[in-house]
């Protein structure tokens, strides 16, 4: 989950659906509304930890493939 201001200067949370599935030894993990947001571990809670790393990276790449858009071309 990510926190960000909303119009009224109060924080808002985004809420996610993480999948974690038994893979022999491993567990893996994904977020179901965020493509790009998965990751493994030896056991849940560290499968858990990776998930949360990778649903902020994607989060952040993706506003700034967002910025990059509406920037103006001058």
């Amino acid at each position: 989950m990510h926190n960000h201001a909303s119009s009224k200067g109060r924080p808002t949370m985004n809420k996610f659906t993480a999948v974690f599935e038994r893979d022999g030894d491993w567990w893996i993990g994904y977020v179901e509304e965020l493509p790009g947001a998965n990751t493994q571990g030896r056991t849940l809670e560290e499968a858990r930890e990776n998930l949360k790393e990778a649903v902020a990276l994607v989060i952040e790449a993706n506003r700034e493939l967002t910025r990059i858009e509406v920037a103006p071309a001058f």
